[in-house]
C-alpha cells in the first residue's frame, strides 16, 4: 500500500465530514492545507480579553514534519474518516518499516519519518495503524502507551554515588538509546515510556 499523495488527498476532501475546535484531541486526523495532519499537542485556551482559541501541534502524515498553528474557537476543521486495525510489526530495511495485519495477514509499509518512536520499536511489537477509509492509505502508527526492551548496553553504577535523579545512557536491543537510572545494568529488562522514550521502570524476569 503505498504513501498518500496529493491526489489521494484532495480526492477524500470531499467525503470528509466537518468538525470543529471542541472536537479536537490527539490522534485527530484532519486536512489542512493540502496535507493530511495528526493532532499530537492541543491546549484549550480561554483569555480573559479576546476569543478563545485552540494552541495545536501536528504532525504531517506525508513527511513527518511538526508545525505549531492556532485555531480560533468555533473553527470549522476537515476531518479525515480512518479506520483503525492491528498491525505487527515485522521489520526494517532502511528507513521503510514493514508491518502485518493481524486479521487479513496483508502487509504494508511506512517511511520511518511518519512514525513517533521508530527506535523503540521491536519485531512482533502489535500497533494500531489508521487507515483512511476513503483511500485505504495507511495514516499514522499508535504505539502501545509502553514497551518492554533488554539493556544491551549500560555502564556499570558508581558505587557511592547517591544523587537524586541521577542518570546515564544505555543502549537498548533496537538501537535506541535512553537515559536510565544509575542502578541499572546491562542485561536487565525494562520498560519505556512511548511518547517521549523515558524510563519507567524495571521489569522482573
Amino acid at each position: 500500500m503505498a504513501k498518500m499523495n496529493k491526489e489521494q488527498i484532495n480526492e477524500s476532501t470531499n467525503k470528509n465530514k466537518m468538525a470543529s475546535t471542541s472536537d479536537i484531541r490527539n490522534g485527530l486526523c484532519i486536512k489542512y492545507n493540502n496535507d493530511i495532519y495528526k493532532i499530537i499537542e492541543f491546549l484549550h485556551v480561554k483569555p480573559g480579553k479576546g476569543p478563545a482559541f485552540v494552541r495545536t501541534k501536528l504532525k504531517s502524515l506525508t513527511n513527518g514534519k511538526v508545525l505549531d498553528n492556532t485555531f480560533s474557537a468555533g473553527h470549522k476543521i476537515d476531518e479525515v474518516r480512518v479506520e483503525t486495525h492491528t498491525f505487527q510489526y515485522l521489520y526494517a530495511e532502511g528507513d521503510q518499516f514493514h508491518f502485518m495485519n493481524n486479521e487479513s495477514f496483508e502487509q504494508i509499509t511506512l517511511d520511518k519519518k511518519v512514525l513517533d518512536a521508530p527506535d523503540l520499536l521491536k519485531e512482533g511489537t502489535n500497533v494500531m495503524i489508521q487507515i483512511n477509509a476513503e483511500t485505504e492509505a495507511p495514516l499514522s502508527v499508535d504505539m502501545p502507551a509502553s514497551i518492554v526492551l533488554e539493556v544491551t548496553y549500560a555502564e556499570p553504577g558508581v558505587k557511592g554515588n547517591t544523587a537524586t535523579n541521577a542518570t546515564k545512557p544505555a543502549k537498548l536491543e533496537t538501537g535506541a538509546e535512553i537515559r536510565v537510572p544509575l542502578f541499572i545494568n546491562e542485561g536487565e529488562t525494562i520498560e519505556i515510556d512511548t511518547r517521549d522514550g523515558s524510563y519507567v521502570g524495571r521489569v522482573k524476569a
